[in-house]
């Protein structure tokens, strides 16, 4: 009899270790489920943020080379802030995206051994839609381009010059030169509207 009930306990003792056992196991395996699917959401999230942050470095890269090829051609920036010019760093510019990445607003320092200054512009891409457009360069369409241009003088401390770049054709051999019109702000501070 005795040996009976040392026999049922033990059974009924093994059972629930033996559930517990699975429990814990259905447990470890549910975590380790769990942490693939957190892992594989970060990895994805992260890859999507990075591709995104690489698309947008291609378009600051396309939009102000085509720009700083308008600005080494208009004589009134040479003259502004002389030669050579050369473009700040890719950090202190900044980048507005809209319409699917179709438009963009960007802005980017500028500097000269005269001067420096900061080229705004408007642009539209061109071309079309495919998966290709993301791996290619993009052609961009510049609408509107003002250099806002800060030129130390003996005379006047603080003379900024407004160019618009955009209404401004390179003078070549054979082609009517378009002036470029400027507006010289003087040595008082910008408004709020003007910038």
């Amino acid at each position: 009899m005795f040996t009976k009930r040392l026999t049922s306990f033990l059974k009924l003792a093994s059972k629930p270790q033996f559930s517990s056992s699975a429990k814990k196991a259905d447990e470890e395996q549910s975590k380790y489920f769990g942490r693939k699917a957190v892992s594989f959401i970060l990895i994805t999230v992260t890859g999507g943020v990075a591709l995104s942050a690489l698309n947008d470095l291609a378009i600051y890269q396309g939009c102000s080379r085509k720009a700083m090829e308008k600005v080494i051609n208009n004589q009134a920036i040479r003259d502004a802030i002389g030669e050579p010019i050369v473009k700040g760093s890719w950090y202190n510019a900044s980048l507005a995206v809209a319409h699917k990445r179709h438009s963009v607003s960007c802005s980017f320092p500028v500097s000269g051994p005269l001067g420096s200054g900061v080229l705004q512009l408007k642009a539209v891409r061109t071309g079309d839609d495919s998966w290709s457009s993301y791996l290619l360069p993009r052609d961009w369409e510049i609408l509107i381009m003002d250099a806002l241009l800060h030129v130390p003088d003996n005379d006047e401390p603080n003379r900024t010059l407004r160019i618009n770049v955009a209404d401004c054709s390179p003078c070549t051999a054979g082609t009517e030169c378009v002036p470029c019109p400027s507006e010289n702000l003087g040595a008082n501070k910008l408004s709020p509207n003007q910038q």
